[in-house]
């Protein structure tokens, strides 16, 4: 099992976010509160109670070069929280939405941050030194619902979101006096404030969880229809995949390197993709593997029948080529709302990553010795 650690902290987690050096880690346990714990020796020890929002935290995000965290909530507000002592001290973020804030996600440099919101709307952040405050900038009259998810390429100005519009659209976030032209994204910084790149319309559901390869050259998304949808050369010619899952829907995805692809989601267990050498993309299997039982019951038998026909209904194959339903019961024993980076080897690949979800579990994976991967 590629389960380094569990961690048992509530009754269910929103989301989660870990500090710079990983000695810490915050999360929100269902509710308006914020809670930061630290791992001392052998357990891990309640240090601060971030209680600011008035409704459920949707997000947090940690800076890994300023130390701050920044939450949103279903109140429509956000906080930047920085430590003073031993005290986080809260500055509040003008964000002018009437909707509820449902993610949060730092830029790569940390100069501003972006906010999806219930409002159709993104909100993109960044800290004012004449006036000593946090303003935004907000993406209008493009997004027809929600904005589920939100993912910040590595030249720091495009942004990626996903909405329950079912669509996933690539935006300009250039800010003058915040960005800065060079020469090797000029093609980014050529483009205005709010300016629509590219818009994916691949699915008929609502899409969450997507996130930018480590190069920017791939982006990835999930749809509630368990599918998971793979676009290369966005910004130019894009060329989509869409691979049609036989299990329950992703909430969230990370590459974990160029070409290998983790989806966490309603089956509880972390999936792995990988693409082959012609950038063929496919579902390579469950990271949590678990032994199935010597004698099935009746029920489960039952299962599997109707799942090997559900299976040939949909996709006019044989029988033979369905696998049965996974146990559940693993690492995690309910869905999984969030996928965090923890550490890259020396080559940028991800080499531990975390996820949480409503059972109230934080799980650390490890992938420096599962060589099997993608096998």
């Amino acid at each position: 099992m590629a389960a380094a650690a569990i961690h048992q902290f509530a009754e269910c987690i929103t989301c989660h976010a870990w500090s710079p050096d990983q000695s810490m880690i915050a999360f929100c346990p269902n509710n308006h509160e914020v809670h930061i714990y630290k791992f001392f020796t052998d357990k891990w020890e309640k240090l601060h109670v971030l209680s600011k929002h008035d409704q459920i935290v949707s997000g947090i995000d940690w800076s890994n070069s300023s130390n701050k965290i920044v939450t949103v909530s279903h109140d429509r507000n956000s906080y930047v929280w920085t430590q003073e002592g031993s005290d986080w001290i809260p500055t509040l973020v003008i964000l002018k939405l009437n909707r509820a804030a449902l993610c949060v996600q730092w830029s790569p440099k940390e100069n501003k941050f972006a906010v999806g919101s219930g409002a159709k709307s993104v909100c993109i952040c960044y800290y004012e030194q004449e006036n000593n405050w946090w303003i935004s900038k907000v993406i209008r009259k493009r997004h027809e619902s929600s904005v589920t998810s939100l993912a910040w390429h590595p030249n720091n100005i495009y942004l990626a979101t996903t909405s329950t519009d079912g669509k996933c659209r690539v935006f300009s976030t250039f800010i003058k006096g915040v960005d800065t032209r060079g020469s090797q994204s000029s093609t980014s910084t050529n483009s205005k404030f709010g300016e629509q790149i590219a818009q994916l319309d691949l699915s008929s559901t609502w899409v969450f969880g997507v996130r930018w390869s480590p190069s920017g050259k791939t982006l990835a998304y999930a749809g509630h229809n368990s599918m998971v949808y793979v676009i290369d050369e966005v910004e130019s010619s894009p060329v989509a995949q869409n691979l049609t899952l036989r299990d329950l829907p992703l909430r969230d995805v990370l590459f974990v390197s160029e070409r290998t692809l983790v989806g966490v989601g309603f089956d509880c267990n972390p999936m792995i993709f990988a693409a082959d050498d012609t950038g063929l993309w496919s579902f390579v299997r469950f990271l949590d593997e678990m032994k199935a039982a010597p004698s099935a019951s009746k029920a489960s038998q039952l299962s599997e029948a109707l799942g090997k026909l559900y299976g040939q209904s949909k996709q006019g194959a044989s029988s033979d080529t369905v696998e049965p339903s996974k146990a559940r019961g693993g690492a995690h024993e309910n869905c999984i709302t969030c996928i965090v980076p923890l550490r890259k080897g020396s080559d940028g690949t991800i080499k531990r990553f975390s996820t949480s979800g409503l059972d109230g579990k934080v799980v650390v994976w490890d992938l420096e010795n599962h060589v099997s991967i993608a096998k």
